[in-house]
C-alpha cells in the first residue's frame, strides 16, 4: 500500500502498523466515528420510545374495549370484577410504558444530544474541532520522521539501482574477454565502467546507511510524539465510552420495570382480585336476584273498586293472562321497586327487583315464544281513547322485545300516558306497539 504524505511522496507502507506514515488516521476517524455513534444511540432510543407509547396505546384501547365488552356481558359478581382488575391491569401498565416513554425521550434522549454538543465542536469549513486537532497533532508529530524515512527510501533505491549497474558491467566485462572482435580500447572502457559502478556502489551504500542511521536515531522521538497525540484521542475516547455505558445503564433502569414499585404493586392488586372472585358468593348473589330466593308479589283475591283498572306499571304488568287484568296485588317483597332513570336501558343487571326475571331465559312460562301462539297471550290491548302524535327528541334502541326503538325525529303515537317509572306505551307508524322513556318524545303540537 502506498501513501501520500507532504514530503513523504511515495514512501511505500510495508506494514499496517500505526507507525506507518498515514495509519494514524484510524484514530483520527475514531473521533468521527464518536459523533455519528452518539446520533446512532439517539435513534435507537427514540425508536424505542415509540414502540413504548404504541403498546401504551394499544393496552390502553384494548382495556377500553374489553371493559365494556364485560360490563356488558352476562358475567356478574365476583368474577366479574376479577376479569375487569386485569384490564385494569393494562391501564396501569400502559401508564408506566408511557413513563419509560418519557424517561427515554427527557432524559437518556436529551442527555445523549447535550453530551454531543458539548464534546463536538463543528467548524465553520466543516468537520470537527476535535477531528482537525488530532489531525494536526499526528502530522506535526510524524513529520520529521517520514522526511527522514522518504530520504532512506531514496538512499535505498539508489543504492540497489548501483548494485544492479555493478552487475552489468561486470557481466559485459566478462563477456568481452571471450570476444576477439573487440579492441583493447574497448575493453579497457568496460573495466572503466566496472570501476565506477564498484565506487557508486559504495558511496550509495554508504549513504544509505547514514540516512537509515538518522532515521533510527529520529524514531524514539517520533514514537514519544506520536504516543502524546495518541494518548490525547484515547482520552478523548475514553470519556465518550464511559459517557455510553453511563447511560446505557440509566436506560437500563427506566426500561426494567420489575424494580418499580407501583409494578409490582399492579400484579399484587391483581392477584387478590382475581383470588377474591368466590364461585359461592356468585351463585348465592344470582340465587337472590334472578332465581328463586326472590320475593313474589302472589296474586290475591280482592273486591271490586272504581279504580281496579288503572293503569300498571311497567315492572307490574309483565304479560299477565290474555284479556285479564291482575287487581289488588299485594308487595310481599322486602325491596321496593325503584323509579327507574329515563336516560338508561330499561334492563340493568346491576340492580335488582324482587317481582322481575329476564326475559331472555328460556323456561320463563311468560316468554313470547309461548307454545299457544307467536304473541304474549297476556298483552293488553294497545289501543286506547287517548292516543297522542308525538315525535322523538332522541334516538332509542330497544334493550327488550317489549320496548320500541326509533330514531330522535321519528314520529309516533302514544297510547297510554306516562307509568310512575316513566315509561309510556305507543305504537310505531308500522303497527309495532311497545314501551318507551316519555322524556325521549314530545308531542306534536
Amino acid at each position: 500500500m502506498s501513501v501520500t504524505y507532504d514530503d513523504s511522496v511515495g514512501v511505500e507502507v510495508s506494514s499496517d502498523s500505526f507507525w506507518e506514515v498515514g495509519n494514524y488516521k484510524r484514530t483520527v476517524k475514531r473521533i468521527d466515528d464518536g459523533h455519528r455513534l452518539c446520533s446512532d444511540l439517539m435513534n435507537c432510543l427514540h425508536e424505542r420510545a415509540r414502540i413504548e407509547k404504541a403498546y401504551a396505546q394499544q393496552l390502553t384501547e384494548w382495556a377500553r374495549r374489553w371493559r365494556q365488552l364485560v360490563e356488558k356481558g352476562p358475567q356478574y359478581g365476583t368474577v366479574e370484577k376479577a376479569w375487569v382488575a386485569v384490564m385494569s391491569e393494562a391501564e396501569k401498565v400502559s401508564e408506566l410504558h408511557l413513563d419509560v416513554k418519557a424517561s427515554l425521550m427527557n432524559g437518556d434522549f436529551e442527555k445523549i444530544k447535550n453530551w454531543q454538543k458539548e464534546a463536538f465542536h463543528k467548524q465553520m469549513m466543516g468537520g470537527f474541532k476535535e477531528t482537525k486537532e488530532a489531525e494536526d497533532g499526528f502530522r506535526k508529530a510524524q513529520k520529521p520522521w517520514a522526511k527522514k524515512l522518504k530520504e532512506v527510501e531514496a538512499a535505498k533505491k539508489a543504492y540497489h539501482t548501483a548494485c544492479k549497474e555493478e552487475k552489468l558491467a561486470i557481466s559485459r566485462e566478462n563477456n568481452s574477454k571471450v570476444d576477439p572482435s573487440l579492441n583493447p580500447e574497448q575493453l579497457k572502457k568496460l573495466q572503466d565502467k566496472v570501476e565506477k559502478c564498484k565506487q557508486d556502489v559504495l558511496k550509495t551504500k554508504e549513504k544509505y546507511e547514514k540516512s537509515l542511521k538518522e532515521l533510527d536515531q529520529g524514531t524514539p522521538q517520533y514514537m514519544e510524539n506520536m504516543e502524546q497525540v495518541f494518548e490525547q484521542c484515547q482520552q478523548f475516547e475514553e470519556k465518550r465510552l464511559r459517557f455510553f455505558r453511563e447511560v446505557l445503564l440509566e436506560v437500563q433502569k427506566h426500561l426494567d420495570l420489575s424494580n418499580v414499585a407501583d409494578y409490582k404493586n399492579i400484579y399484587r392488586d391483581l392477584e387478590q382480585n382475581i383470588k377474591a372472585a368466590d364461585a359461592v358468593e356468585d351463585l348465592r348473589w344470582f340465587r337472590a336476584n334472578h332465581g328463586p330466593g326472590m320475593s313474589m308479589n302472589w296474586p290475591q283475591f280482592e273486591e271490586w273498586s272504581a279504580d281496579m283498572n288503572r293503569t300498571l306499571s311497567r315492572r307490574e304488568k309483565k304479560k299477565t293472562t290474555d284479556g285479564v287484568t291482575l287487581t289488588g296485588i299485594n308487595q310481599t317483597g322486602d325491596q321496593a321497586l325503584q323509579n327507574k332513570p329515563s336516560s338508561v336501558s330499561s334492563y340493568e343487571k346491576t340492580q335488582s327487583y324482587p317481582t322481575d326475571w329476564s326475559d331472555d331465559e328460556s323456561n320463563n312460562p311468560f316468554s313470547s315464544t309461548d307454545a299457544n301462539g307467536d304473541s304474549n297471550p297476556f298483552d293488553e290491548d294497545a289501543t286506547s281513547g287517548m292516543e297522542v302524535r308525538v315525535r322523538a327528541l332522541y334516538d332509542y334502541e330497544g334493550q327488550e322485545h317489549d320496548e320500541l326503538s326509533f330514531k330522535a325525529g321519528d314520529e309516533l303515537t302514544k297510547i297510554e300516558d306516562e307509568d310512575e317509572q316513566g315509561w309510556c306505551k305507543g305504537r310505531l307508524d308500522s303497527g309495532q306497539v311497545g314501551l318507551y322513556p316519555a322524556n325521549y318524545v314530545e308531542a306534536i303540537q
